[in-house]
């Protein structure tokens, strides 16, 4: 098998030689060519087109983030970004995911020998998880414009002199993704057959509300009515959003929170894979962005309606209601979960109890499975609602794909439907 082509860029030539020998310590990949800053690393990547790049943040000439936004502009592959911890690092990393950069690494610490092969581990990792979701979305791509291109041609008329030009027209023109239907996104949520109860199968159609959400809502009694009434009269609000998300989920979050009115009647609150640090400069940029109040969130900070939580890199976060019936969030460092902390599953997992809330959870973009059991405990207690972002948007279709696989998602959505499908369940 041919190997994959790297090009490494960093300013520093020790550190480029460091990642070089990183990567090709896996012989999946080739390091074919380095740059010194981001100018240089422009043209040797137009002239050999290699499969993916790492790419230093800050250098002289032209930095990570500007080249960064030419690559995407000309020639978008996928991007690694490598980290420091500095402040000005962090914020314009967090930039860098918004701006289409797969995902980024911190530097390592080179006075560690073990901190460097942890890094080089998880560059790897990350060198493959971009290649495969390369080829994933080339190959779902090839897939709709087949089966929009079979779809045209099964419907036109028979030949005739009228119908030559509007025969031909499917076979010259290429098919746009934006012109694919929204009901395409709803075929995972047609399979109820494992389902025990009728009353929670989904819906053919994503824009009506699901059969699930419809039974739950008419299982509310009235003391639970009154609960939830108890709870908006102490809290202000009877609803909680819960959003999870990994690789990608910079960018996705920014994409939902800038859609969400300020008066949104419930609090959100986020888990994002994130190291310490940088889930502050993240929460400080979507925060400049969205009608919300957006912060990364510290212990015992109660809830208000119309604000966003982040939890912070390498903390666990939790939901809880005290004594006096108000909802606050607790955070610790317990082991990770799923390999994450934090973990989507253990805040979903946090909202199970609380039944004096309507829940609302949302999985987006992200390897692996985080998540996803807690979304199907949540959906099979009789939560609200649930959402994950479908295949054709998503940067890596891992958690949302877990969760489509259990069964246990109401609504799946292109990444610029969930903001209106959140807004439409919570009001």
């Amino acid at each position: 098998m041919t190997p994959y082509k790297v090009i490494v860029v960093d300013d520093s030539a020790f550190m480029r030689k460091i990642f070089s020998d990183l990567i090709e310590k896996d012989p999946a990949f080739q390091v074919i060519d380095t740059a010194a800053n981001g100018r240089e690393a422009v043209k040797k990547i137009t002239r050999q087109k290699p499969d993916v790049v790492t790419m230093d943040v800050e250098m002289p000439e032209m930095n990570g983030l500007e080249a960064l936004k030419l690559i995407m502009a000309e020639h978008p592959i996928p991007v690694i970004m490598l980290s420091g911890i500095n402040e000005e690092g962090m914020k314009e990393t967090i930039i860098a995911l918004e701006s289409g950069a797969f995902d980024f690494i911190r530097k390592p610490s080179l006075t560690y020998s073990q901190h460097i092969e942890q890094v080089g581990d998880a560059l790897l990792e990350q060198l493959k998880a971009a290649i495969s979701a390369r080829e994933r979305r080339a190959a779902f791509r090839a897939e709709e414009e087949k089966r929009q291109q079979q779809k045209a041609e099964s419907v036109q008329p028979l030949p005739g002199p009228s119908n030559v030009a509007k025969l031909r027209k499917p076979k010259t023109e290429p098919v746009k993704r934006q012109a694919v239907p929204p009901k395409k996104t709803e075929i995972v949520v047609k399979k109820p057959e494992s389902r025990i109860e009728p009353k929670k199968e989904k819906p053919a159609s994503i824009l009506s509300k699901s059969k699930h959400e419809a039974a739950a809502s008419q299982e509310i009694t009235v003391s639970g009515a009154s609960t939830a009434n108890s709870s908006e009269q102490r809290n202000g609000f009877n609803q909680i959003v819960a959003i999870g998300c990994s690789t990608g989920g910079p960018r996705a979050l920014k994409a939902v929170l800038e859609k969400i009115p300020g008066d949104l009647p419930a609090p959100v609150v986020i888990v994002q894979h994130m190291p310490p640090n940088f889930t502050k400069s993240l929460a400080q940029r979507l925060n400049s962005f969205s009608s919300l109040e957006v912060m990364e969130a510290e212990h015992g900070m109660g809830l208000k309606a119309g604000c966003a939580y982040i939890a912070p890199g390498g903390k666990h976060m939790r939901v809880t209601q005290g004594p006096g019936g108000r909802f606050s969030l607790i955070l610790s460092e317990d082991e990770p979960l799923n390999g994450h902390r934090p973990s989507v599953d253990v805040l979903f997992e946090s909202l199970l109890p609380l039944e004096a809330l309507k829940r609302h959870a949302v999985l987006m973009t992200g390897m692996g499975s985080d998540g996803a059991r807690m979304m199907k405990r949540l959906y099979d207690s009789g939560v609200c609602s649930t959402f994950a972002e479908s295949e054709e948007t998503c940067i890596v279709y891992g958690m949302p794909r877990s969760a489509v696989e259990l069964n246990c998602v109401s609504h799946v959505l292109p990444l610029q439907e969930i903001a209106a499908g959140v807004i439409r369940a919570v009001k």
